[in-house]
């Protein structure tokens, strides 16, 4: 169900308070009617961070809604949001995160990895107050996770990796050639890609023998 959005709610979000100080009035209107279960909505924003839309994807019960990917993101891509806001309330006012709501954002996470539309917050909420997710670093403890990474990624990703660890040890091999013979650190630096201050650290001799 879509949240029809006054002007002034369609700002650009700079941090958590702002966007808390929106779902904390779509709450207040929503328990009128179902105040005691979990609502899960989604907060589309655009490139510089303007509300496009707030969703609500899914209403469970007192302690647990759930919530799919493919609810989460379709309308995200209708409307070309480029990255989207989690949110969630718990009628019991406990912020704590549970166990099953980090498993959700990191499948989340992911498969919006994988849709190009990034998950920059998740927020538990209440009439009083919220919890950030990227606020105390949950979201990025998250977003190194694996568990829902598809194979495919992880083995493009270990191989991507492989090809920087050897270029990287390739250009400093280069860059000790040349600086045997003389070249100036600006010089290796521009020809291989390292720093000025890597390459300064490089010690080498003038025989073929190196430190």
């Amino acid at each position: 169900m879509d949240i029809t959005l006054t002007d002034e709610q369609r700002i650009k979000i700079l941090n958590s308070d702002d966007i808390y100080g929106i779902m904390q009035q779509v709450l207040l209107r929503e328990n009128k009617i179902d105040q005691d279960k979990e609502h899960f909505w989604v907060v589309g924003l655009a490139n510089n961070n303007r509300v496009l839309f707030i969703e609500l994807v899914s209403l469970g019960t007192v302690n647990q809604t759930l919530v799919e990917p493919m609810e989460v993101y379709s309308l995200a891509l209708q409307k070309r949001a480029v990255k989207i806001i989690l949110c969630h309330n718990h009628p019991s006012g406990e912020l704590k995160p549970s166990e099953t709501d980090k498993d959700v954002t990191d499948r989340l996470i992911q498969v919006g990895i994988i849709v190009d539309v990034l998950v920059i917050d998740h927020l538990i909420i209440s009439t009083k107050s919220y919890l950030s997710f990227k606020d105390i670093g949950l979201l990025g403890e998250l977003e190194k996770s694996t568990k829902y990474v598809p194979k495919y990624v992880l083995e493009e990703r270990m191989r991507k990796e492989a090809e920087a660890i050897i270029k990287r040890k390739n250009s400093i091999e280069i860059a000790k050639q040349l600086k045997r013979k003389g070249i100036a650190n600006g010089t290796i630096a521009e020809a291989t890609g390292l720093s000025l201050e890597e390459v300064a650290k490089l010690r080498v001799k003038k025989a073929n023998n190196i430190e």
